[in-house]
């Protein structure tokens, strides 16, 4: 089927009402999780998948394009299982967080419910959201430096919260007992439970108003659609092998860079990616999984091809190589807690290596870490344990149009930042700094956005602080002549005085002690420049240091500017 059997009106009007409902499963969710990172943060995702290759069908505007493209995997590995087991029946709901077959990382708890319709499956739909605490070694789960997947956090298979219809207490009992904050999972889970009960109140009123039919005649349409659209987009582009290479600092155990490789090859209307010759699987975790390998360059495809819809279609021209036994071919039990900065460091690969292709497609990298960071008590007045889990924003790199944008979230996502009056109201800290960080954007053409300065107060008696970093050893570069960005600073207070420790991993620690009255400071980098500094306006140069985004000495070091007095 294609999209000619529907009239174009038809067709685009089932588009929006699919995406409509995978959007109303992204805010039931967001409204009613307990935990600040999907309520606030929004680090949660839904769609709506193939009943036999877990293909993405439908995906949102407000989940976590990430999430998307990995959960395609998530939901091939329920349709195994549930063949396998051959009891799958209406009213089935699977619950599991591994990582190494379909997940991200521990913290990211799926749910994956079939759609029934006349006895048999329709489609599958899906929720997954980042929970506070899923126990391991360190509080909020980001430990860097953790060398097992048991230190991480718990780890659970695909296993049925719901057979046919009928509530499993066992497993959330089991799921609870392993978490320090057992109320905000069961609030989590509760949430997503509520998001795929709409998602299957609005799906079934779809198909009830146009027929199983021609919904499923549109979502092929849509499918193929995506996909003669991407070849068109790769088609327009000059065949040839185009390179690029990137550093993680270090993977949180062992001291040692590590080298990422992206060899993009492009004939025709196809493109191969591959990425071999990146290093092999580390000690700690940053290894991150084939299926996340695949999901990370499924929205670096989507930054370079915008305008392509969002579904399994957009990949179908892409071919994604990836070396066995390398950090991004993952197996268990290696430690994959640190995902994001591997992706990360991906998606800086895909604008790396396009530039020498599509320069107007391409721009400086991004910041390139989420700076994972955990601070963790008890409360002086009850004893309850706290955990302030939150990732933190930064600089996006300049581009053919335009200076990189201050400030941003990571372009993995479009999770937002938790809002520091939140942060403030629900756990026992101050923020004394909130604010962008001068002449961290990387000098260029059009110059990299700004990071960011953040200084954080403990107010209770004592804790822990745990951060998972990068980019503090090897900043994010800019493109086509752009300079690189400020990178990464953490630095913390001890009995020698303020901002006197230093990480010796960069950007990675673990169980740093505060006292009450100290504090945490967190610089992060900004985006790398775009084009030859020598083409930036001086205008655009002496704005900048009016606004105090640049100061004098690099309007004269890295732009040859005298600022006006």
């Amino acid at each position: 089927m294609n999209d000619a059997e529907l009239d174009p009106v038809t067709l685009a009007v089932l588009n929006g009402r699919l995406e409509q409902i995978v959007d109303e499963m992204d805010a039931t969710l967001f409204r009613s999780a307990f935990n600040p990172i999907i309520a606030e943060a929004h680090d949660a995702s839904h769609g709506i998948y193939h009943r036999e290759t877990g293909e993405t069908l439908v995906q949102g505007k407000s989940g976590l394009p990430i999430f998307v493209g990995a959960m395609a995997f998530a939901v091939k590995t329920v349709i195994k299982k549930s063949a396998k087991d051959g009891d799958l029946a209406d009213g089935d709901v699977y619950i599991f967080n591994d990582p190494w077959d379909g997940g991200t990382h521990l913290s990211d708890f799926r749910l994956v419910r079939p759609v029934f319709r006349d006895g048999a499956v329709f489609c599958w739909i899906a929720s997954v959201g980042h929970w506070h605490d899923v126990g391991g070694a360190v509080p909020g789960n980001y430990n860097p430096a953790a060398t097992e997947a048991w230190q991480e956090g718990f780890v659970c298979p695909p296993v049925k919260l719901y057979r046919a219809g009928e509530y499993q207490p066992d497993i959330t009992a089991m799921l609870s007992a392993n978490s320090r904050l057992p109320v905000s999972l069961y609030g989590d889970l509760n949430a997503q439970i509520n998001a795929l009960d709409l998602g299957m109140e609005r799906l079934g009123g779809l198909l009830d108003d146009y027929g199983d039919t021609v919904i499923e005649t549109a979502l092929a349409a849509l499918r193929d659609r995506a996909e003669r659209l991407m070849r068109a987009e790769i088609a327009l582009l000059p065949d040839g092998v185009y390179s690029a290479e990137d550093w993680l600092d270090n993977d949180g155990v062992v001291d040692e860079p590590l080298k990422l490789v992206l060899t993009i090859t492009i004939s025709g209307d196809e493109m191969t990616l591959d990425f071999s010759g990146s290093a092999p699987g580390c000690l700690g975790p940053v290894n991150i999984s084939r299926a996340t390998t695949f999901a990370a360059c499924y929205v670096a495809m989507k930054h370079v091809f915008d305008e392509i819809p969002a579904n399994a279609g957009a990949m179908a021209p892409i071919h994604v190589l990836i070396p066995d036994g390398s950090i991004l071919a993952a197996e268990a039990p290696k430690p994959v807690g640190g995902y994001t900065e591997t992706i990360l460091r991906l998606i800086d690969l895909v604008f790396q290596a396009m530039a020498d292709v599509a320069p107007e497609r391409s721009n400086g990298c991004a910041y390139g870490t989420i700076n994972a960071l955990s601070i963790a008590g008890r409360r002086s007045d009850t004893g309850a344990p706290w955990v302030m889990f939150s990732f933190f924003g930064g600089g996006h790199g300049g581009s053919a149009e335009s200076d990189g944008l201050q400030h941003g979230n990571a372009p993995i996502s479009t999770a937002t930042i938790p809002p520091l009056e939140i942060l403030e109201a629900a756990y026992p800290v101050a923020f004394r700094q909130w604010a962008l960080r001068p002449d961290s954007g990387g000098p260029g053409k059009h110059r990299g956005g700004l990071g960011a300065i953040y200084e954080i107060e403990l107010l209770e008696k004592s804790a822990d602080v745990f951060l998972f970093g990068e980019r503090g050893r090897t900043a994010p570069p800019g493109i086509l002549g752009g300079g690189p960005a400020a990178g990464n600073k953490f630095r913390f207070d001890t009995e020698e005085g303020r901002n006197a420790g230093i990480p010796p991993m960069a950007s990675k620690i673990v169980g740093v002690k505060l006292e009450r009255g100290m504090r945490v400071r967190l610089e992060a980098p900004g985006g790398g420049g775009y084009g030859p500094v020598s083409e930036r306006d001086p205008a655009a140069v002496q704005a900048d240091l009016d606004a105090g985004y640049i100061s004098a000495e690099a309007a004269r070091s890295a732009y040859g500017v005298e600022p006006n007095t």
